[in-house]
């Protein structure tokens, strides 16, 4: 495990186990690195495997500024450079499915070799031409309200994130470390980034990755319908989709030796292995 410095003076985490090629891991809202306890040690077989804290959430540090996908963005790409890491593989699960979209388009692939998009769809809120939201974060109003419950409690905002992000049931000692990673990521830091981050449309840029992407789609999903995330499969030229026919949104942890399979599969084809499988 290690920190780096970012150029804006805040403290980012990281922890790595494993040889081979770099894979980072870049966990959703509120959660941290730790959210991938059930995959670390099969990944680590066949990569380099890090796990990054983004800023305001596990060891990292929490500032009271920075809380904007494009500077978590630029926090990794300060972690790349810092460790030196080349042709990667960046797995983005929910919020850090959109932390690798604006690395993209702020960096280019540089210091990239593929990604793998973990569901998210690419926008949050409904529009017009948009059926596909979030189930409870789908407008301004009701950013408030999650804003507003989480700054009120956070341990009740936290069991009842728990309760909707997995389709099984974590074992009590998995509960306990995630809900203790949760309450480090304070709800002032929370809330700022969910208010970016939620209001945020990708959909144009999505058409323009030429990175060999794979992306991953739960069914079961209470966070978003599934046609969203799997509307990032449609929409990235070349892009290969899995569906994860009974998972939740943390579908590496409900089905957790497909996702490996999945991953390490697509760490070795070189990314030309394009196409929609289920």
């Amino acid at each position: 495990m290690g920190d780096i410095t970012t150029s804006d003076g805040v403290t980012i985490h990281y922890e790595e186990q494993g040889a081979g090629p770099p894979l980072v891991l870049i966990h959703g809202w509120g959660f941290s690195g730790r959210f991938f306890t059930r995959n670390l040690d099969a990944l680590a077989e066949h990569a380099r495997v890090i796990t990054v804290d983004l800023r305001g959430h596990g060891d990292s540090g929490k500032p009271r500024h920075g809380y904007r996908v494009s500077r978590l963005a630029k926090d990794l790409s300060e972690l790349l450079e810092a460790l030196d890491l080349r042709e990667v593989t960046v797995l983005g699960w929910s919020l850090g499915c959109p932390v690798i979209w604006s690395y993209l388009e702020l960096f280019g692939s540089h210091r990239l070799a593929r990604a793998v998009h973990v569901q998210q769809a690419p926008r949050q809120y409904y529009a017009p031409d948009w059926k596909h939201a979030h189930a409870t974060c789908y407008d301004e109003p009701s950013l408030a309200a999650l804003q507003t419950q989480l700054t009120c409690d956070p341990p009740a905002f936290d069991e009842d994130q728990t309760g909707t992000v997995f389709a099984g049931e974590p074992t009590s000692q998995e509960r306990e470390l995630l809900l203790a990673e949760m309450a480090k990521s304070p709800a002032y830091a929370r809330n700022a980034l969910m208010a970016d981050h939620t209001r945020h449309d990708w959909r144009d840029l999505l058409p323009t990755i030429r990175l060999p992407s794979l992306v991953l789609v739960a069914r079961r999903d209470q966070v978003f319908p599934w046609q969203g995330p799997a509307w990032v499969g449609q929409a990235i030229p070349g892009a290969r989709t899995v569906f994860f026919e009974h998972s939740g949104h943390a579908l590496f942890f409900d089905e957790p030796e497909k996702f490996h399979h999945t991953v390490t599969g697509f760490l070795t084809d070189s990314g030309n292995d394009t196409g929609v499988r289920a």
